[in-house]
């Protein structure tokens, strides 16, 4: 990953060391469970994250899905964290974010609505059973924070690690949240787990 910068949808960022680590241990930590589906942003990145957990499910092919591609930080994009932190976009970033468009990129509310529009296709496409979607931290903040009725300018409150797990049950009564930002697996030992 870029050290310092604003990856964004820059292409050719990988997983360094301890990312793929965090992703073998999250393959490891889904190999038992029974999954429909595992969906993933087209970049890189997550889609060596959705790989670690295919490798488990060898009936199953990661599906590339545009609509869980990273936030569009346009011009933002690639950018040294240090210099943006200095901006006043970015301070409204953490305090209002419903009122940011990145230069060139993509509003917040537009994120929200692709997110969701996105989840909810994925949800119709597989009705029952459980799928693995791998995206991006505030790409999933957004949604979560939708699913629980939080106002968009509240989603930074939500914290998600890299390879993390959280389980959200969409269902006809309406989402409930069952995980946030699970990690017990980066400190669980490697097991041998069967292959399908």
């Amino acid at each position: 990953m870029h050290s310092g910068r604003l990856a964004g949808r820059t292409p050719g960022v990988h997983l360094n060391e301890t990312g793929r680590k965090q992703a073998a241990a999250l393959g490891r930590r889904l190999a038992a469970e029974k999954l429909a589906a595992i969906y993933s942003s087209p970049l890189e990145r997550t889609m060596e994250t959705a790989q670690a957990i295919a490798e488990h499910h060898s009936h199953l092919q990661v599906i590339a899905e545009e609509g869980l591609l990273e936030v569009d930080y346009g011009q933002w994009a690639g950018q040294r964290l240090r210099k943006l932190a200095r901006t006043r976009l970015w301070e409204a970033v953490q305090g209002c974010p419903s009122s940011v468009r990145f230069p060139g990129g993509e509003s917040f509310p537009e994120l929200q609505a692709r997110i969701t529009s996105t989840l909810d296709r994925i949800v119709a496409a597989q009705p029952a059973g459980i799928v693995a979607v791998v995206s991006h931290a505030d790409v999933l903040k957004v949604a979560i924070a939708h699913y629980l009725g939080l106002h968009l300018d509240l989603f930074q409150r939500i914290t998600l690690e890299p390879a993390s797990i959280t389980v959200i049950d969409l269902h006809r009564h309406g989402p409930r949240l069952v995980r946030l930002n699970d990690t017990c697996h980066y400190h669980a030992a490697p097991q041998e787990v069967p292959r399908e």
